[in-house]
């Protein structure tokens, strides 16, 4: 639980964020490389309070567009000379070299606004909570601590609650909060069916589900709880799937009994491994900052640029436990 002392910053925090948005005529909102649902939901979540309160502002959701995660919302075009006038916001990216795009360099300020620890500092602001389940929390917080001043809309209240769903794994891990559930609570009450977004959250493309098959398979798991599971670009492309399919591959393997820390590892086109690390335990970010990634204490990323490291990676892990 945060200090009172805590408490007074992250308002003060939340109300410098506020104020410098009310300053700029345009936004450009941007994200991390590889989006999940959070980092979307908090992306185009702010894009639509900032849209909704301050309509005659110019307000972009900046990035490679997602097929898969277009059911929540769809990136626009930004010119770059547009960036020579504006503010840029990142939303749920800890370190600079995974922002989704370059041209964000060419803005006048930068916001920071994240949940990861702060490993790599950026931006002239930055609003930092370690304790939020997601940046969509944090969003929605926003509006929460500034109820007669933020509008809240059915799109943007779709779109946080979908993030905030994302990255707790439905309410799943440890970073879920009384708090969090009360934010979920109040965006319930728009005019969105959580029924039918959760739905679509939870479904899996048929494709997916021959990797998830093989994924059980040959999951290895050490009687000490450690699992793990390579995907090469041969089984990949033999099931029909690339990189961005293997997203849901993770939280399903933290399904079987005995699992403790686990990581998957999949094999980049221009080579070396990337490497998502999960525990339900024991603190992970810390080797996954010795390999060239970082995150939450439970949910980290890395890289391996050989199967040498992956061996590295698999004997940290083993340590951990």
């Amino acid at each position: 639980m945060k200090s009172k002392s805590e408490n007074v910053k992250d308002h003060a925090m939340k109300k410098a964020v506020w104020d410098i948005i009310k300053k700029w005529d345009t936004i450009i909102v941007h994200r991390h490389v590889r989006p999940d649902p959070d980092a979307i939901g908090s992306q185009c979540g702010l894009k639509e309070l900032i849209k909704t309160n301050f309509p005659e502002k110019t307000v972009f959701a900046a990035g490679t567009s997602v097929d898969d995660l277009n059911y929540l919302d769809t990136m626009d075009y930004v010119e770059q000379d547009v960036y020579d006038d504006a503010l840029v916001i990142v939303t749920d990216t800890a370190n600079i070299k995974r922002i989704d795009g370059d041209h964000y360099k060419l803005a006048k300020q930068w916001i920071k606004i994240d949940h990861h620890p702060l490993d790599d500092p950026y931006g002239e602001v930055e609003w930092v909570n370690t304790d939020a389940s997601s940046c969509s929390e944090m969003i929605a917080d926003l509006w929460l601590t500034f109820p007669d001043e933020i509008k809240m809309t059915s799109k943007a209240a779709r779109l946080l609650y979908g993030g905030i769903v994302g990255d707790t794994n439905r309410f799943l891990y440890d970073s879920t909060s009384p708090y969090t559930m009360k934010v979920a609570s109040e965006l319930m009450t728009f005019d969105f069916s959580h029924t039918e977004l959760n739905n679509r959250m939870n479904a899996i493309q048929p494709h997916t589900s021959k990797l998830m098959g093989y994924a059980l398979e040959n999951f290895t798991l050490t009687d000490d709880g450690v699992g793990h599971i390579i995907l090469t670009q041969d089984i990949l492309k033999s099931l029909g799937n690339e990189d961005g399919d293997t997203h849901p591959i993770v939280p399903f393997l933290g399904k079987i009994a005995g699992v403790k820390v686990w990581a998957v590892f999949v094999e980049q086109p221009e080579g070396g491994y990337r490497a998502r690390l999960r525990s339900k335990g024991p603190v992970i970010n810390t080797i996954a900052v010795n390999h060239r990634g970082g995150g939450h204490p439970l949910a980290s990323g890395a890289h391996a640029k050989d199967r040498d490291e992956i061996e590295a990676i698999i004997k940290e892990l083993k340590e951990s436990v």
